[in-house]
């Protein structure tokens, strides 16, 4: 049996083309507190759930040969949520960057972060700096972790440094093209997503990548992210892989 079919093909039996691959997969990780709480739990564990379902996916995108993933991890907006959970889920930040560390590093797996995460408490950008310096040279899957990170003040951010590169003469204003502003985020120099995905059966971006999904295909599911498992995983890509990219033309 050909090996390349033999690690493509999930436990349902979907089938995936190794040719037709997305080059760079989104997830917007939602329904961990809906999940905890449909089972009468604290949310926190919806959220340690979560982790588990990160981690089976980003074994699989490693196995399937996808070059890139981005998964929304803590949006500027979830600092307005209780100060207890908030508490939790950055001590989860450093537990999730101390205990992946070493099966990342194993596999391969290159960790960035996206978004101000900066703004974190010196625990949290600790953990993740060990965790980014570690996997540094690796060569395998990117896998991008958006901390405190939000679309908008992305945007922002790129907007403020490139009208101070024009008020210094570094950056002339008619020279100002789609790739220029793409070049100001904190995606520069990565490959737009050409999937996105969304579990926990909401269909809105919340504030996530807005620039960078002009032409993503959105491929929604009604799953919880703490149970979305491989499988599901696999059938989102085989939806994205039946559908014709037109990219705005006929």
């Amino acid at each position: 049996m050909d090996p390349v079919a033999t690690l493509l093909r999930p436990p349902r039996g979907v089938t995936l083309d190794p040719m037709r691959m997305p080059h760079h997969v989104a997830i917007i990780m939602d329904g961990n507190r809906r999940w905890a709480r449909s089972r009468r739990l604290p949310a926190i564990e919806g959220h340690r759930r979560g982790i588990v379902a990160l981690r089976e996916v980003t074994r699989a995108a490693s196995d399937w040969g996808i070059p890139m993933l981005t998964v929304y991890g803590f949006s500027t907006e979830n600092w307005k949520r209780d100060s207890t959970e908030i508490s939790l889920l950055l001590d989860l930040c450093v537990y999730f960057a101390q205990n992946e560390l070493d099966e990342l590093h194993r596999n391969n797996v290159r960790v960035q972060i996206i978004g101000r995460y900066e703004q974190l408490p010196s625990a949290s950008r600790d953990a993740l700096d060990r965790l980014v310096a570690k996997t540094t040279a690796n060569s395998g899957l990117v896998l991008n972790l958006a901390v405190n990170y939000s679309a908008r003040s992305e945007l922002r951010d790129a907007v403020a440094r490139m009208m101070a590169d024009v008020q210094s003469g570094t950056l002339a204003p008619d020279a100002i093209e789609e790739d220029t502003i793409a070049s100001y985020l904190t995606t520069a120099g990565m490959p737009d997503p050409d999937l996105l995905i969304r579990p926990g059966g909401e269909s809105r971006l919340s504030n996530f990548l807005l620039y960078q999904v002009a032409y993503a295909e959105l491929v929604l599911r009604e799953t919880f992210w703490p149970d979305f498992s491989r499988d599901h995983f696999a059938e989102a890509i085989a939806e994205f892989q039946l559908r014709q990219r037109r990219f705005g033309g006929a």
